[in-house]
């Protein structure tokens, strides 16, 4: 999801101009069985993707992701010769993609350079038609299908379904049974909100941005304050000032902190007076860790509300 750190979900709004649910039809498109070339020994599959059929590598080995799903591939064991900066960014990131060079849609003769078999992007991207020159190009809508979903939609296209499946099946059950003891240990009507500070300007997030909202209001089915789910939960963001954070604060707060930024708020008597500050109940997450919903990020955001959740 990074130079300017703009919030990952923002900056598909901004840069990108997509967001949860905008494609209407997306998740019937999705769930389209990836289909086999009636060759059995065929180097290449037909992906139904958004947009229609692509044909694409059976055992891809040179992939390019220049939007979000840099994660979900390198989970799957394929290797990606070029990713966004936002997923340079990402310290959980950092040690694969080691020498992996930083591309984007308007990278065009870098891409030729690398030689991808396969580029992987959200569905505005541009270039589309110059990228497809270059390789077989298959791209998404953020937030078309659920998170889970999208990454068995990762492993359809990359034929790898059974080892994405199994992932999610695996994930499933452990964030339920963390979802179990940490309600068990905090109440089942305690709250929780996830804020994040870019450029002096808050932000509150709904259920499906990044930043661990997936598991804590999805998976977990903890509860979102009251003023979070009213503003944030259909946008999946809102942006709001210092002075009314209190008033989106859950009983427990997910700090997703860049310390790139200007935390100063955090000084504040507003901040100090909210009761979950006064609890030591705030828990600071690195931002670039958590901007992600792929497997890896997951496991990442999983371990870390385990362990404060539990070990407050």
């Amino acid at each position: 999801m990074k130079k300017m750190f703009i919030p990952f979900a923002l900056s598909l709004l901004i840069l990108n101009a997509c967001g949860a649910g905008e494609n209407s039809d997306g998740e019937e498109n999705l769930s389209n069985n990836t289909s086999h070339s009636p060759e059995n020994n065929s180097e290449t599959i037909t992906y139904e993707s958004e947009s229609g059929p692509v044909e694409v590598p059976a055992d891809p080995e040179r992939v390019a992701v220049l939007s979000t799903f840099t994660g979900n591939v390198m989970a799957l064991d394929v290797n990606v010769v070029g990713v966004d900066d936002w997923s340079k960014g990402s310290p959980l990131f950092e040690e694969k993609l080691e020498g992996v060079e930083t591309v984007s849609d308007e990278s065009l003769e870098k891409l030729i350079e690398l030689e991808p078999d396969l580029i992987i992007g959200l569905n505005n991207i541009n270039n589309v038609d110059r990228l497809e020159e270059i390789a077989p190009t298959v791209t998404f809508t953020y937030g078309g299908v659920d998170y889970l979903t999208q990454h068995i939609e990762i492993g359809k296209l990359l034929n790898k379904e059974e080892e994405a499946q199994a992932w999610v099946d695996d994930f499933e059950k452990r964030a339920e049974e963390a979802g179990e003891a940490i309600k068990a240990h905090i109440g089942e009507d305690a709250t929780v909100s996830v804020f994040e500070n870019f450029n002096k300007q808050l932000y509150v997030f709904g259920d499906n941005w990044g930043r661990g909202t997936e598991i804590l209001y999805q998976a977990m089915e903890l509860e979102m304050p009251e003023k979070v789910e009213e503003m944030a939960l259909e946008e999946g963001y809102y942006a709001l000032s210092p002075e009314v954070l209190p008033d989106f604060a859950g009983d427990y707060m997910i700090f997703s902190k860049d310390d790139d930024m200007d935390n100063s708020f955090t000084e504040t008597e507003t901040y100090q007076n909210i009761p979950a500050v006064q609890n030591d109940q705030v828990f600071e997450a690195n931002a670039k860790a958590i901007y992600f919903n792929d497997p890896i990020s997951l496991d990442y955001q999983l371990e870390f509300f385990q362990d404060h959740f539990l070990d407050y």
